[in-house]
């Protein structure tokens, strides 16, 4: 008999949770052969390894898959599952690529300490991946049909600002009722209701080269002009309601004895609203040269989006309503950095972050996951995807 997951009351959770936790030994192999297959960004071979690797355990599970190859990125997962609804689908979201370097295992090699599994990228995000797997052959093995179709889109490049395959992204999000974002959970398995947009600008100044000894006032120094500028840059920030603003990187000049005709800074910012994106590309356009002579050029943007909360707030009243069932107390989280989860959300489709895997370290040489806790990650997917 097959069961329609059209509510929390006909859902049962702990029949989801008891079948992942029987199935964790099966789920951590399949994550150690994804961390051991390393898939940085810009690599495009590592990255088709890395789709090949997660097309054939979708399709393993009944999904139909799909690659999108990009010359510049590799290849893209779409893989679809109940697919002949013709409602819209329930979207799960996560990333091929990591930030680790091809040989990073020899010095970080896939191992389990005191119950955590460590490995590059292995908490950022494979671990979600996975746990999404799980989730779907789940609702399978115990005859859940979900009341939607699901879909899920892995990208390419997403920790090099998901360029590559952007439009299809942003499809898939507006075909969406629901997006599930697979990205690792916050501090003590939080789920992450709001991100921050983040976008970078590149402020080039232009002066003129004069000889330094002989006749420096013929130049426009373009350094002093930039350092003028900085504090202009900074005082666009408004830390109490999310918007920070910093000057992360300066080059100029060319050697001691020359006037610098040429200085840059890249400038990060995050904000909080779509309100203060706005304001802040249009604060950054609006500087202008101090000295009369130096030419200004502001380049860049937000290019993701801020992930607000209210796009967050009724996907995770329902996964806490999940969750409470399976005996997990979820609670909420607000992060600095962003995900795909800001792109969809920004094109009003209701959009919940932090599904995947608990543990810490995303970029960092302790990247760990907690082991006897993913099998709750996979359950509360599944449950989300049978009840929304």
């Amino acid at each position: 008999m097959t069961r329609s997951g059209t509510g929390e009351n006909m859902l049962d959770s702990k029949a989801l949770l008891a079948y992942c936790e029987s199935e964790l030994d099966a789920l951590v192999q399949c994550l150690r052969q994804a961390v051991e297959i390393e898939s940085p960004s810009q690599n495009p071979a590592a990255i088709d390894r890395m789709a090949s690797f997660f097309a054939q355990e979708f399709t393993k599970r009944g999904g139909k898959v799909q690659l999108l190859s990009h010359p510049g990125a590799g290849s893209a997962v779409l893989a679809g599952f109940w697919q002949a609804k013709t409602v819209k689908p329930i979207l799960l979201l996560g990333h091929l690529d990591t930030v680790w370097d091809v040989g990073t295992l020899a010095e970080m090699p896939y191992q389990v300490r005191d119950g955590r599994a460590y490995g590059p990228g292995i908490y950022d995000m494979k671990s979600g991946i996975v746990c999404g797997l799980w989730a779907v052959q789940a609702l399978a093995a115990l005859s859940i049909i979900p009341s939607r179709p699901v879909r899920f889109f892995l990208n390419a490049d997403e920790e090099m600002s998901s360029v590559a395959f952007r439009e299809e992204l942003l499809a898939e999000g507006h075909g969406a009722a629901a997006v599930l974002v697979l990205e690792p959970a916050a501090a003590q398995g939080a789920l992450k209701t709001f991100r921050k947009g983040v976008g970078e600008f590149l402020v080039t100044v232009r002066g003129r080269s004069a000889h330094a000894g002989i006749n420096p006032s013929a130049g426009v120094n373009a350094i002093s002009e930039l350092a003028r500028q900085i504090p202009r840059i900074e005082k666009l920030a408004r830390p109490k309601r999310g918007l920070t603003v910093n000057v992360d990187l300066i080059q100029g000049g060319t050697r001691t004895n020359v006037i610098p005709e040429l200085a840059v800074a890249r400038v990060d910012v995050r904000v909080a609203t779509q309100a203060d994106r706005e304001r802040i590309e249009t604060q950054m356009q609006a500087l202008a040269p101090i000295h009369p002579e130096a030419h200004l050029e502001i380049t860049g943007g937000v290019n993701r989006p801020p992930l607000e909360r209210k796009m967050a707030r009724a996907l995770f009243r329902r996964a806490r309503e999940v969750g409470r069932a399976m005996g997990l107390d979820l609670k909420e989280a607000a992060t600095g950095g962003g995900s795909d989860g800001n792109f969809t959300a920004a094109l009003g489709i209701p959009t919940l972050d932090g599904l995947g895997g608990t543990g810490d370290g995303a970029h960092a040489r302790h990247e760990h996951v907690i082991l006897n806790e993913l099998p709750q990650r996979a359950a509360l997917l599944a449950g989300l995807i049978a009840t929304i």
